[in-house]
């Protein structure tokens, strides 16, 4: 029996060769993949569970007052969390040359827990950039607004319109027997099913993302404006500026490359995939192949983040894992990312607001 030739159809899953396009089309061979992915999937697996983990607890556990972005926070570490618990399935997958042998259940579950994440992170960091745009260009309308229960409220929301969008996943995929072994797999897309998964991406991913890309770079512009006309070396605003950068460029970094990649197999997958006309459909299967790794890694480097440039956390991780050593109180945050743009940013505004109305009342 001659050997037959299967694909990645998406970066968590195999296609096989049936009386459709894709029969024609397949994905390169990734050389030393079954040995990278494995070792690559651990290592996330341990760093991510340990660093949500601890960053959960300092959250969940932390005395005195939090912060209203700290409910955004909590509920990011634990989508990444819930993510996380899927890794060791498909490090066991890859281990196997793509072979499923945990069995229909966890291979649907687990591919539905993998969307559900990435909505839910892009729905979260988007709701994130859009509060601390109200809080630092519009304090007045968000004094009114950030409350706990609108807080609380709407990332129930995010978690409930993030498994909405993740049941087509979950629907789509199954178990598929080829030459006695089970493959997790998705069925065949209909030109109708291309379509509206074509449009969910476009409205459930880049939509939020340039929403987020706009905030922060209002932000910023205005952070620069007060640089340039204050005229002064402020240390901390070109940190501020430095963090909200690494913030946004991390997931840009990790999701970009993906969903891109994933809407040209989107589009590709409509036309007539027949030679030579494979190489798009071919770029985009590699593609996948190669950044999903990245897309994963995003799971455990948000407390790295956080960890690093965010003084607040990086005390109540500290107190949380030494709790007999007394720090600097974790009470006052006024070296947190939020507090340094919000004051520096509000000072600036008003006073901008007070320049105009001198010169209203001299016109007159």
């Amino acid at each position: 029996m001659s050997e037959t030739n299967f694909s990645y159809n998406d970066s968590y899953e195999y296609s096989f060769p049936t009386e459709n396009p894709e029969e024609y089309c397949q994905a390169l061979d990734m050389p030393y993949k079954d040995i990278f992915l494995p070792i690559l999937y651990a290592t996330v697996f341990l760093v991510g569970i340990v660093g949500n983990s601890i960053l959960m607890g300092a959250l969940v556990f932390k005395v005195g007052v939090r912060r209203l972005i700290d409910i955004f926070i909590l509920n990011l570490a634990a989508s990444d969390f819930v993510f996380l618990l899927t890794l060791p399935l498909w490090i066991h997958k890859e281990i196997w040359q793509g072979v499923w042998r945990s069995g229909s259940f966890l291979c649907k579950g687990s591919s539905y827990i993998i969307s559900v994440n990435m909505y839910c992170s892009i729905f979260l960091l988007t709701c994130m950039s859009a509060d601390r745009y109200l809080a630092i260009m519009y304090p007045s309308v968000a004094r009114k607004i950030r409350t706990r229960f609108y807080t609380n409220g709407l990332c129930i929301c995010v978690w409930l319109l993030s498994c909405l969008l993740g049941l087509p996943t979950l629907l789509s995929r199954e178990l598929r027997q080829y030459n006695g072994q089970a493959y997790c797999t998705d069925v065949e897309l209909t030109p109708a099913k291309r379509i509206v998964s074509l449009v969910t991406l476009i409205l459930a991913f880049f939509f939020p993302l340039l929403s987020i890309l706009t905030f922060y770079c209002s932000i910023t512009k205005k952070l620069c404006m007060h640089y340039q006309k204050s005229g002064k070396h402020d240390k901390k605003l070109r940190k501020s500026i430095k963090i909200v950068f690494i913030v946004v460029a991390a997931f840009v970094f990790s999701w970009i490359p993906y969903n891109v990649f994933k809407l040209l197999a989107i589009i590709s997958g409509v036309q007539d995939l027949k030679p030579p006309f494979c190489l798009p459909y071919v770029l985009a299967q590699t593609g996948m192949e190669v950044s999903s790794p990245f897309a994963f890694a995003n799971s455990c480097a948000n407390p790295l983040i956080y960890y690093c440039f965010d003084g607040y956390i990086r005390r109540n991780i500290s107190q949380c894992l030494c709790p007999w050593v007394k720090g600097q109180s974790t009470g006052s945050s006024s070296d947190t990312l939020d507090t340094r743009i919000s004051y520096s940013l509000s000072t600036f505004i008003h006073g901008e607001h007070a320049i105009r109305k001198r010169r209203r009342s001299l016109s007159f």
